[in-house]
């Protein structure tokens, strides 16, 4: 390669056009015109000449004319590629990932898709209460500058309140963190916690946004196991095993999404006990606690671990209906003396990235005190005979009655986690697997390793539809894995 000029322009590999007389082109400017037009006007009228001092040198030292000669190239700096981040490299998101793509192809085409993979309530007919609107209408006309980057002080004192009721005490309004959802304040929370290899636990199956939220952060998610054959519950021996010296934090998601289950008091107080022992932080997702069936009740992880700092998240997307309004929250609790003291360098990074994003959107911020005061419609949808619980019921009765189908029933949330038999259902690709019942049944399902879960043997169902609905989605469903097993059965 041979430099010219002090811009760095090179000779390098190209082709000439079909040229019969070379010397017709020994000037610079009249070179370029006529192999480059476009490029010739960008380049010094110095650097023109040595260029083309150089082509001419080379023709005439070997004679072989210019017809399909090696020329030039980056005559203009090289064109790079324009790369996502290598952060990004092990962050996934398969609620709308890749195959959502094929789905929004086929309904550009007019097909119509039951969507399953989300669990988006407007799109299924549930409506936000309409205090939650009307307050949000009220209070729009002063919603039009920032807040204070923590949030507006009415929500974060409702809030305070609500944390109260839960049982958890000790928590300020300084300890409150307002998100435009909690999916915001969940990344937010493990970037300011982690560096460059430290390592979460989560679970597996987990909701993958925290997966994703970790790498994202640089740190390294682990996942320990939940016992399908013990209700999806947590292993704490598992747990303990996969402890480090890099170990920072530990994320438990209760009630549970994807797989539904509600842990038992029993069961958090011994992971408090494992991140006392080790130190840890506890991430607790409770974004479902409301949607809570058969009479069981949800315990806030806080109101158990009042010596060992603990981050909660919730909002109003599920419970209220509300997804699109983009309000949710923290909480920190745990903070006796030492440990707020112990706390002081990480409150300082969740400040400096609550102040950067200036504040979460604030008609949804208003709509958070009258939700958490109000009537808890909720109440109605989850009860017996109501619409989440008799959706619940068919969508668990159809399931299990499809051959090689089995599936712990969700004690809360919106979703089940059933799995396929692999001597009935020999699946090596899960994902090419939900795609090919997109295909052939207009379903829209996530497939099981989207959520982290190793082996290519569960899907979610979201149970949202309305009944006709519902019961039209399992039983395409059904008829797809009947032709699969045919097909494919040992």
């Amino acid at each position: 390669m041979r430099a010219f000029g002090d811009g760095g322009w090179r000779l390098s590999t190209g082709v000439w056009p079909d040229l019969a007389d070379p010397p017709t082109f020994c000037s610079a400017h009249g070179l370029f015109r006529a192999v480059y037009p476009a490029i010739s006007l960008r380049l010094s009228t110095r650097r023109r000449a040595a260029i083309a001092r150089a082509v001419r040198q080379r023709h005439r030292k070997d004679g072989s004319g210019v017809r399909g000669r090696t020329l030039i190239q980056d005559e203009v700096p090289a064109v790079k590629p324009i790369l996502k981040s290598n952060k990004l490299l092990n962050v996934c998101y398969d609620i709308r990932g890749p195959v959502l793509e094929h789905a929004k192809r086929l309904e550009e085409e007019g097909h119509r898709i039951i969507k399953l993979n989300i669990g988006n309530l407007a799109s299924f007919g549930f409506d936000a209460p309409d205090e939650i609107i009307q307050d949000m209408i009220l209070n729009l006309p002063s919603s039009s500058g920032y807040s204070d980057s923590k949030g507006v002080f009415a929500a974060r004192k409702a809030i305070m309140h609500y944390a109260q009721q839960k049982g958890v005490h000790g928590v300020e309004l300084d300890d409150i963190y307002i998100g435009n959802g909690a999916s915001e304040l969940i990344v937010m929370a493990l970037q300011a916690l982690l560096n460059d290899g430290d390592e979460v636990l989560l679970p597996a199956p987990d909701y993958p946004l925290w997966t994703a939220g970790v790498s994202l952060a640089g740190g390294t998610p682990v996942h320990y196991i939940c016992d399908e054959a013990n209700r999806w519950m947590p292993d704490p021996d598992d747990i303990r095993r996969k402890i480090t010296p890099q170990t920072r934090a530990l994320v438990v998601i209760n009630p549970n999404n994807p797989t539904g289950a509600l842990y038992s008091n029993e069961l958090l107080l011994e992971l408090i006990d494992i991140a006392r022992e080790h130190g840890l932080v506890i991430f607790a997702d409770e974004v479902y606690d409301k949607i809570v069936y058969d009479g069981r009740e949800h315990t806030a992880l806080g109101a158990l671990s009042e010596d060992v700092l603990t981050v909660t998240f919730n909002s109003l997307s599920k419970s209220y209906r509300s997804c699109g309004y983009r309000a949710g929250w923290m909480w920190i609790s745990g903070l006796t003396g030492e440990n707020r003291r112990r706390a002081k360098d990480y409150f300082e990074g969740l400040g400096i990235l609550a102040s950067m994003r200036l504040c979460a959107n604030v008609p949804g911020q208003y709509a958070i005190q009258t939700a958490l005061g109000g009537y808890q419609s909720i109440n109605e949808l989850i009860a017996p005979g109501g619409r989440l619980f008799r959706q619940r019921e068919l969508a668990y009765e159809m399931l299990t009655a499809i051959p090689g189908v089995t599936c712990v029933k969700p004690e809360a949330a919106l979703y089940m986690f059933p799995r396929l038999d692999p001597k009935l259902y020999p699946i090596q690709n899960d994902q090419q697997f939900i795609l090919d019942l997109l295909l052939e049944e207009r379903v829209l399902l996530v497939q099981g390793t989207g959520f982290n879960w190793k082996a290519p043997d569960h899907f979610r169902v979201v149970f949202l539809p309305n009944v006709d609905d519902l019961a039209d989605s399992i039983n395409r469903i059904a008829r797809f894995l009947d032709g699969y097993r045919k097909r494919h059965a040992a």
